[in-house]
């Protein structure tokens, strides 16, 4: 069985609108809201063997107070440039080629990339995996190149707005 969390980063801000994209970082709501999901990740037993994520400012903020909240050395994140502003087929291509080895892992990374990647997975029609949402995907598979469009089941979809009205 591998198991894939996909977590959009958190909320961004848009305060200097001449700073690239790749810079942006997290806004006043998107540092409050990975503490948050982090901590529920942590609840549902989550512990990534590791934590990929893109490069970008506001995802890199994200892996790293998401790997305090589930105890994770900084050791256990990966920055990866090909997931920043990657498309459905770069992440796919990424998930045949982890290594075996990793049972769980965690991929940080963006929209549209994220939700269509979920929804290429699993029969899960996400309309939109919204900021600091984490979709967890499961496949009953022993080898990631075994992973195929649809081989995969939605274990859940959360976001930050659905745990604060729990």
């Amino acid at each position: 069985m591998k198991g894939l969390i996909l977590l959009r980063h958190a909320k961004s801000s848009w305060k200097e609108p001449t700073l690239d994209d790749f810079d942006r970082p997290l806004n006043k709501r998107g540092r409050e809201n990975v503490p948050l999901m982090g901590q529920r990740l942590a609840a549902k037993g989550e512990c990534p063997d590791v934590i990929l994520s893109s490069p970008a400012k506001r995802a890199r903020s994200t892996a790293h107070l998401v790997a305090l909240e589930l105890y994770l050395s900084k050791k256990t994140i990966c920055f990866v440039p090909d997931i920043y502003q990657a498309d459905t087929q770069i992440l796919f291509e990424i998930v045949l080629n982890l290594d075996n080895a990793w049972q769980n892992v965690l991929i940080i990374g963006h929209n549209p990339g994220l939700t269509g990647l979920a929804n290429h997975l699993a029969p899960c029609k996400l309309e939109n995996l919204v900021s600091c949402g984490a979709v967890k995907l499961e496949f009953i598979v022993s080898n990631w190149k075994d992973i195929h469009p649809h081989s995969g089941f939605m274990h859940y979809y959360e976001y930050p707005k659905m745990i604060s009205q729990l």
